[in-house]
């Protein structure tokens, strides 16, 4: 017998009251399936978010008058890298262990917090002397970006990937946005639409108490201490800086972390020409953030040294 077809607002209706596709298929006669693609389409259709009652699930949205995604994680892993900085040649040490560690942990949440595109030949500061290495054009760069994150979603199948964008990303399109800005919404003139399987946004929440983002505007040596300061009692996790670090700080509400996810290039990689072989306090790595009962625990790093990455004391 074929389920009666219900309009939009008894399917709501129906949701409201059971919050479960499974339950909504037995009361409906609908079958999964179709409840599942039924809720995609009316939260598309409503701008709306159908949640469910299951803790264990993710719910996941985006406020695209603040460019930032939203999700809930009860319980699970996330894990973190930023500026890659993708040239063409052999991937780094630190995202061929990003790989392992995501087939090994199984992350519901894998975020590429920024700068995973390096816009090498369209930045915006000149020339400061002649160069001896051959820079890669936007089209291989890219396609080594394209290339890296297929190695990454593959070995994270079970995870949602989400790259909050970092000021190096956002080269690709302010240089188009101002030389053709007549070209604005034709395909392939953002940077996200080549990436398509990638949740692009400016940042994310997680639970409402922890924030990725590629940077925040506290700079310096004492960065995370301030984010997590001036954060309103949450934890804020960022890249920009290529520190591996974390900052505790308590109050009375709590203890929350400012965390700093290094860089998953080398340190001194050829796109770090613009350092002038000075001192910094640069690590190549990334973070490893567990979360139990939607509360973040204390905060793992995956750490690069003399070519070999260290997670919880051992090579990876």
């Amino acid at each position: 017998m074929t389920a009666p077809k219900l309009s939009d607002e008894e399917f709501k209706q129906a949701w409201y009251e059971l919050k479960s596709p499974q339950r909504v298929a037995e009361a409906t006669g609908m079958a999964l399936r179709n409840v599942y693609q039924r809720r995609k389409i009316i939260e598309n259709r409503y701008n709306i978010i159908l949640p469910v009652d299951d803790k264990r699930s993710n719910s996941f949205y985006i406020r695209d008058h603040l460019s930032r995604a939203n999700m809930t994680l009860q319980d699970g892993i996330i894990m973190v890298a930023s500026d890659c900085h993708y040239w063409p040649g052999e991937p780094s040490t630190a995202h061929q262990a990003f790989v392992k560690l995501c087939k090994k942990l199984k992350p519901a949440l894998v975020v590429m917090n920024g700068d995973v595109f390096d816009g090498v030949t369209n930045s915006r500061h000149p020339k400061a002397h002649w160069e001896n290495v051959k820079k890669p054009t936007v089209k291989e760069e890219l396609e080594v970006v394209a290339d890296r994150l297929d190695e990454i979603q593959k070995a994270s199948t079970a995870a949602r990937h989400v790259w909050t964008l970092g000021n190096h990303d956002q080269r690709y399109e302010a240089k188009l946005a101002q030389s053709v800005p007549e070209y604005e919404g034709i395909p392939g003139f953002s940077l996200k639409d080549h990436f398509p399987s990638w949740i692009h946004a400016m940042s994310l929440m997680v639970n409402d108490n922890l924030l990725i983002k590629h940077r925040t505007n506290k700079g310096g040596v004492h960065a995370t201490w301030n984010n997590v300061l001036h954060s309103g009692s949450i934890h804020i996790v960022t890249g920009h800086l290529h520190r591996l670090q974390a900052t505790i700080f308590s109050n009375y509400r709590g203890t929350f972390w400012g965390i700093d996810t290094g860089t998953l290039a080398e340190v001194d990689g050829e796109h770090m020409g613009y350092g002038e072989d000075n001192p910094k306090n640069h690590a190549s790595g990334f973070a490893v953030l567990t979360l139990i009962d939607g509360e973040l625990l204390y905060p793992e790093f995956c750490y690069v040294r003399d070519d070999v990455a260290f997670f919880r004391g051992k090579p990876v």
